[in-house]
């Protein structure tokens, strides 16, 4: 049997990598297959670590363009599994995005500040985001990318390990010292406590 017969099968289901065998002889429905599989974790997590739904979408369609590219190059049964790649993958593009620090459209600037109670809980609320992403920005790399993961990702501490190649212990240390250096920077600002992470 030929392997577009192989792939026509696949409509059923198919692991991760019989997709991407068959998206290396460009089979878009293998291809749209894994975009509905791992599409919405991808575009929850690229939409908490930049804040921004349009971000994370342009994120998430560059990262499944990049599997496009470069499907004819997977190992099967390599390293890691597609799903560990693609997450870090996605993760490190939506942090070189945040780095870059775009000008924001003027419409995103939104209305004057209303002096209403209503309009100072807004104020205070995006204030208080603000800060935390400041102390998570400030984090080092492995640091952030365990936090931006496990927190905010809702990644497992054993698929984070698996996510960033490292130990379950060392993630977990990285997960202490994180928090531990955010609690102490937001303190400063005022901010006592983040529910599970301080």
């Amino acid at each position: 049997m030929g392997r577009s017969n192989e792939c026509g099968l696949l409509e059923d289901g198919g692991t991760d990598d019989d997709l991407l065998l068959c998206i290396a002889d460009g089979d878009q429905q293998a291809f749209r297959r894994l975009m509905e599989r791992h599409g919405r974790p991808m575009l929850a997590l690229a939409q908490r670590v930049t804040g921004s739904a349009e971000d994370a979408d342009e994120i998430v369609q560059e990262c499944f363009l990049k599997v496009w590219r470069l499907a004819k190059k997977w190992q099967v049964d390599g390293a890691a599994t597609f799903s560990t790649w693609f997450y870090r993958v996605v993760l490190n593009a939506c942090l070189d995005r945040k780095r870059r620090a775009p000008m924001a459209p003027l419409e995103d600037a939104g209305e004057p500040v209303d002096p209403s109670p209503a309009g100072d809980d807004e104020t205070l609320i995006r204030q208080r985001r603000d800060l935390i992403l400041a102390a998570l920005n400030a984090l080092p790399s492995r640091q952030k990318q365990a936090m931006w993961l496990h927190y905010f990702g809702e990644v497992s501490g054993p698929e984070t390990a698996k996510i960033l190649d490292m130990s379950l212990s060392a993630v977990e240390a990285l997960l202490v010292r994180g928090r531990r250096s955010m609690k102490k920077s937001l303190g400063k600002s005022g901010i006592a406590s983040l529910g599970d992470i301080l």
